[in-house]
């Protein structure tokens, strides 16, 4: 799971019928059913009962599909897992995560209810957002948390939290960003940028993208599906880049099947993390729909 394609996650407003209904048509790799942000409270047990009901009788077809509850200063969340857990979300997306021991807690308690339901124990995973100074703090015991395979870095809330302005070219949450990717990559899960506010901007949730990819981020939150396919273009790699990703892979798996121990490709000596960094490449142009 660690290892799926999640260019993009598009957040989906638990109480929209419509939207909630169509959610996989929209072309994104994984969707968010949003229980918390966009729900007004007066709306909480209704989202609620239709997300749950939308996990058990749509078919997402090959779209991942994740459920953001509330958080734990809430009253809210231990509804949220009571009625989402047992309809077998692939993930819980746990927002303004602060500490490990949060997420322990919150183990335990969806241990429970996958034991009363029959369920595989650690079955769901979790996917948290870090949105506060002190969850940035503790981002790298946070990454390495029971069931974690996905962080990210929350936009609007954490630029509150650190009582400065959010902007479009994000310059104020590059040191957490690197932080982020950093914990990201020695925990061995994927990190997931957050979302460009902006929606009629293309251009500058293009030029985001492109700054989360290079920082190592392997995907992009959204909060409309007409960012969806800007943001799949952005990860598309170019043709040189992907001619030279597939002439390094081939030498590869030439070496592997030959027994041969140097691999050399343009006089360059070629070692596995360099092979497995090709090889996602190659992935990422599959996804765009480019035949290699």
């Amino acid at each position: 799971m660690t290892d799926r394609l999640r260019r993009t996650r598009l957040y989906v407003p638990g109480n929209n019928p419509s939207m909630v209904q169509n959610a996989s048509v929209f072309g994104a790799d994984s969707i968010i059913l949003d229980l918390e942000d966009s729900i007004p409270v007066s709306e909480k047990d209704a989202a609620r009962i239709l997300v749950r009901n939308a996990l058990q009788f749509l078919d997402f077809s090959n779209t991942e599909v994740t459920v953001r509850v509330n958080d734990s200063s809430t009253p809210f969340l231990g509804d949220d897992l009571f009625e989402i857990i047992p309809a077998k979300p692939d993930a819980i997306i746990i927002p303004k995560v602060e500490s490990l021991k949060e997420l322990k807690k919150l183990d335990i308690q969806v241990t429970i209810i996958e034991k009363e339901n029959d369920m595989e124990v650690g079955s769901i995973k979790f996917m948290p957002i870090i949105e506060t100074a002190i969850g940035v703090v503790n981002i790298e015991e946070i990454a390495s948390g029971p069931r974690v395979t996905v962080i990210s870095p929350g936009g609007e809330d954490l630029t509150a939290d650190l009582g400065i302005e959010r902007t479009k070219e994000g310059a104020e949450l590059s040191y957490i960003q690197s932080r982020m990717v950093v914990a990201a990559a020695a925990a061995k899960i994927q990190i997931i940028d957050t979302v460009f506010v902006d929606v009629n901007d293309i251009d500058g949730l293009i030029q985001s993208t492109k700054k989360a990819i290079s920082m190592g981020f392997h995907g992009k939150s959204c909060i409309h599906p007409i960012q969806i396919k800007p943001i799949h273009e952005a990860f598309l790699p170019s043709p040189e880049k992907i001619a030279q990703a597939k002439k390094i892979v081939e030498a590869y798996e030439k070496a592997t099947r030959d027994g041969t121990g140097a691999i050399t490709v343009d006089g360059r000596m070629i070692d596995v993390p360099v092979v497995i960094r090709s090889q996602r490449l190659l992935e990422r142009a599959r996804a765009g729909g480019v035949d290699v």
